[in-house]
């Protein structure tokens, strides 16, 4: 990372800053404009909503937030380094340790235990079998869900399996949440338990940025970003840096 970076992690500026970002797919007639030059910079502990309708560019944003995908046009710089100039496997690192992804789906694995589940990143770190169970039985003893350790997936409700995805993000101490619809496939009670625990996490200090079309979830959230056809918008649809939530 950058050296103005600590070895502790933090950063004196923007922990997110986007420059004119473009992403475009296809080519020639087939062409898909997703962002249209995105400017925006996120601080270290914001807790933001992306808020647009379906096809506006959100989950878009989010991929290359999370270093899943990467710009057509324009620079993304995390932590103060170009995420340009980072290599495949500083990209890889940061898609394991520097940020946590929570996915509307869950993305659990059906044959796997609960705690091999939560243990996956550590895996991918290399940490030993030891360090793997302890650090997922307190990341599940976080979401409440330290004793069904041993419980597989589809012996789960939704909203238990949305949980582990949390902890899973969480088992190696992530600086950013990245949470896409982490509530669409629930009910609105175990939706709104869910909403709370990521309150919790910002309020523990973690980065939180959630991707949803729903102003109630988005209504949680400190800071709200409206896309509009792959633009930050404000209230009346003109290009801005999104605006704090009400």
């Amino acid at each position: 990372m950058s050296g103005n970076a600590s070895a502790s992690g933090t950063f004196a500026g923007p922990i997110i800053r986007l420059t004119g970002v473009r992403k475009v797919y296809g080519d020639g007639d087939d062409q898909v404009h997703a962002l249209r030059g995105i400017t925006l910079d996120l601080e270290s502990g914001d807790f933001a909503a992306i808020m647009g309708p379906s096809g506006s560019g959100k989950s878009t944003l989010m991929h290359i937030l999370g270093c899943l995908d990467v710009p057509t046009e324009g620079e993304y710089t995390l932590a103060g380094t170009p995420v340009s100039q980072m290599s495949s496997r500083q990209l890889a690192r940061i898609r394991n340790r520097r940020v946590g992804f929570v996915f509307q789906t869950f993305n659990l694995l059906p044959r796997a235990t609960i705690l091999r589940n939560v243990e996956l990143p550590l895996l991918y770190a290399g940490a030993g079998r030891a360090e793997r169970k302890k650090g997922a039985l307190e990341a599940l003893e976080k979401v409440g869900l330290a004793d069904r350790a041993r419980a597989l997936p589809s012996q789960m409700s939704g909203g238990q399996r949305q949980r582990v995805a949390i902890a899973r993000a969480l088992v190696n101490n992530p600086s950013i949440i990245l949470a896409d619809e982490p509530t669409g496939n629930l009910d609105t009670k175990t939706g709104q338990d869910i909403l709370a625990l990521f309150g919790d996490l910002h309020r523990n200090g973690h980065t939180v940025i959630l991707v949803t079309h729903d102003s109630s979830i988005a209504g949680r959230a400190r800071r709200i970003i409206r896309i509009v056809d792959g633009l930050i918008a404000d209230g009346d649809g003109e290009e801005g840096s999104g605006s704090p939530a009400p």
